[in-house]
């Protein structure tokens, strides 16, 4: 087992703990209003659910499988720049948008990690790439002489483009990129389920709990005598101007 391997595996078993904590920590913090406020009620009511608890526990699986994928995204990011940082001297970028800098083969690049690589739509994407720009610009008006690139770099994935402001990379070749290895994109599974059954087992009783009050609460506000939901007050939190909620 090569050195970086070694390093990258203490990190992942020493850090994945962030992880799930900041699942937990999402639970014991969200509320009912929450869930109501951010997903499409219309929606739900067309799927013909009709159940308190069918109902939050919907609401309460697409909120938490949103909120866990940005969760982790923002965990890969650190152990993508602790890789770099570990290979090429690479360094958390201060710039607007941009995640990682580094040097490599004779240029400096500025790289955004995302996720994966559905990460955008036209509208973030022109955003992300005025990032890129303005970053490139700053780094050559400070007197810099290496030619500066951009990366937009995705954690898995195998799509790969091009254009003008810069390259697109996922996948296995965006984890080669910043390590120099072929293999760290399956050398970095294994570690990521250190104690994963018992953080899970904590997540799960946690979850139960939430959703136990969940229904209680939703039951009391948003049900009517008969135990039917009240999809006007639904409409109101989640649709109505300041004066209707007033």
């Amino acid at each position: 087992m090569s050195e970086l391997i070694k390093k990258v595996e203490l990190y992942v078993r020493q850090n994945i703990s962030q992880f799930h904590e900041a699942r937990i920590n999402k639970l014991k913090t969200l509320k009912l209003e929450d869930l109501l406020k951010k997903k499409n009620p219309y929606m739900y009511k067309a799927k013909n659910i009709n159940a308190a608890d069918t109902l939050v526990r919907s609401l309460a699986s697409a909120f938490m499988s949103s909120a866990e994928e940005t969760m982790f995204g923002d965990w890969l990011e650190g152990l993508a720049i602790f890789v770099a940082s570990e290979v090429y001297g690479g360094r958390k970028s201060a710039a607007d948008g941009i995640d990682l800098e580094m040097d490599k083969d004779g240029y400096h690049y500025v790289i955004s990690i995302k996720s994966g690589p559905r990460w955008s739509n036209s509208t973030s994407l022109r955003k992300q790439m005025e990032h890129f720009r303005k970053a490139i610009k700053v780094y050559h008006t400070s007197g810099n002489k290496i030619p500066c690139l951009a990366i937009e770099g995705c954690c898995y994935g195998r799509e790969h483009s091009e254009n003008d402001t810069r390259t697109k990379i996922c996948g296995q070749e965006f984890w080669q990129f910043i390590s120099g290895s072929d293999r760290l994109y399956i050398d970095i599974i294994e570690p990521m389920g250190t104690e994963a059954k018992e953080r899970n087992d904590a997540y799960v009783r946690e979850y139960d709990a939430m959703i136990t009050r969940f229904i209680v609460q939703f039951a009391l506000k948003y049900c009517d005598a008969s135990g039917a939901i009240m999809w006007f007050k639904i409409l109101e939190l989640n649709s109505g101007t300041a004066r209707t909620a007033q």
